[in-house]
């Protein structure tokens, strides 16, 4: 009967395996994903979002700084300031000029209010006069006041049904640098913020303005957020105002943000430009997870072909390793780990064990007459006939060149000697070499049984004293070994 004996644990190699590959990928794939995290960052901070707001005021001053710049060239048109200098006498000629501005430039409004009549003038006419005890005039003696050139104020517009429009209100002075009134043209606020809406579309982050108080004035949303009340960026409101450029950091809602922050000295805003870092990095996490299920799977298929690889080479090597190339028994080495394991067993419940040794006879006589390869056959041939003939318990050993040791669990000498004596027939009665039908082979046998005070190799012993008793009784024979005493 062969054997092989496992030389290691397979399942704990694949397991061990599979975590090492496991960690690897895992290790390598968070790696990758807060390198590329960081890089992301990185360009957000150094890059995309000051190039964004550059791009932005590019935008602003086409779309909102320009009518700045025509409500300043309003203001120092020679026509206007030399017909309100010659009494304000033909309504027409100013109504044809400010209709003319406002479908030049596309504007929504356009206006001049003077501080001689204090009429109100549009391209329709004139709409009113303006009164210090009206408060919807209030914005016109504040523009009176002023220090600066302009305002930039959203107000509703009278003239178009009160809609909400982005104002901006330019002092007008004679030639003699006398105030005489106020010009500009107006944008109404739902066109402004479909501005902001397509520049979100078109660059990804959120955009709005806000004055010096921090109030936000123009945003892409229905209703505008409250600065002061948001999370992360209130205690940051003050100092961003005074800095009036840089970036800032914020946490809102469990999200990290990054906000660019530009003054416009034109339109006397702040332009935030702001970028949600999670919403960014959306990409990479799905890359990061996508790679985590590829890692997984692959290292599940690699650990599945390598436990396959590994059983079939931990067979081929556990039965190298334990048994004889020859005769496909089990070798010495092998003997000895299988006999500690049966003495181990049997001392918690203890059986008979017996001992087979068993040699060819005459086997140098074959060798030298009919060559090794034949006597390689004899000995392969043997082996098989004895491993068919043993119980499934029991196994055999090639001893030496031409012995075998059988070792028979639960089996007391007389049954030992019985089995004994059905090998040495079955060899005998059977054609060992069928490429020399002259040879006849035998085997000589020597019986022990284990007594419960000696080792397994004082057994070995005596069934070897044993079996040269049944040499020289005349070869052929099974020879016990006498009980211990």
């Amino acid at each position: 009967m062969t054997r092989s004996i496992r030389i290691f644990d397979r399942r704990s190699l694949i397991l061990l395996l599979g975590l090492l590959l496991s960690s690897g990928f895992f290790a390598t794939t968070l790696f990758g994903y807060f390198v590329s995290k960081e890089a992301i960052r990185s360009a957000i901070i150094g890059q995309d979002l000051p190039l964004t707001s550059s791009n932005i005021y590019s935008e602003i001053q086409k779309d909102l700084v320009r009518p700045v710049l025509i409500s300043s060239t309003m203001a120092h048109d020679t026509f206007l300031r030399d017909w309100v200098l010659r009494g304000e006498n033909e309504v027409s000629e100013m109504s044809r000029y400010l209709a003319e501005i406002r479908q030049r430039h596309g504007a929504f409004s356009s206006f001049f209010v003077s501080d001689y009549s204090s009429n109100y003038y549009t391209g329709e006419g004139i709409l009113k006069q303006v009164r210090e005890d009206e408060p919807r005039d209030a914005w016109y003696y504040r523009v009176r006041k002023l220090h600066d050139d302009y305002e930039i104020n959203v107000d509703p517009d009278l003239a178009n049904r009160d809609a909400l429009t982005i104002f901006i209100n330019y002092r007008v002075f004679d030639f003699d640098q006398r105030y005489i009134g106020a010009t500009g043209i107006g944008l109404t606020v739902d066109s402004v913020r479909r501005l902001i809406r397509d520049y979100q579309a078109r660059f990804q982050r959120t955009i709005y303005f806000t004055d010096a108080t921090g109030k936000v004035v123009v945003h892409g949303g229905e209703t505008a957020p409250d600065l002061r009340q948001r999370p992360g960026l209130a205690q940051q409101l003050e100092r961003i105002l005074l800095e009036r450029t840089g970036f800032y950091q914020f946490e809102d809602g469990g999200d990290n943000h990054i906000l660019n922050v530009n003054y416009l000295p034109e339109l006397k805003w702040y332009l935030f430009v702001e970028q949600n870092e999670d919403v960014a990095l959306a990409g990479i996490r799905k890359t990061l997870y996508v790679n985590l299920v590829i890692s997984m799977v692959v290292t599940l298929i690699v650990t599945f072909l390598a436990y396959l690889t590994l059983g079939s080479y931990q067979s081929r090597i556990e039965k190298m390793a334990s048994t004889d190339k020859l005769t496909g028994l089990l070798n010495r080495h092998a003997f000895g780990i299988l006999i500690d394991k049966l003495l181990a067993n049997n001392r918690r419940a203890p059986r008979p064990i017996s001992f087979l040794l068993a040699d060819i006879d005459h086997f140098k006589d074959i060798n030298d007459r009919h060559g090794h390869r034949i006597g390689d056959e004899v000995l392969s041939n043997i082996a098989q006939r004895l491993s068919a003939t043993l119980r499934e318990a029991d196994f055999a050993v090639r001893w030496g060149g031409e012995e075998f040791l059988m070792v028979l669990p639960g089996c007391p000498l007389n049954e030992a000697l019985a089995v004994a004596e059905k090998l040495r027939h079955a060899i005998a009665s059977t054609q060992l070499a069928p490429g020399e039908p002259t040879i006849r082979i035998t085997l000589s046998l020597g019986v022990s049984e284990l007594d419960d005070n000696e080792t397994a190799d004082h057994a070995i012993s005596r069934a070897d004293d044993a079996l040269y008793a049944a040499k020289r009784a005349g070869r052929n024979q099974v020879s016990a070994a006498p009980p211990l005493g």
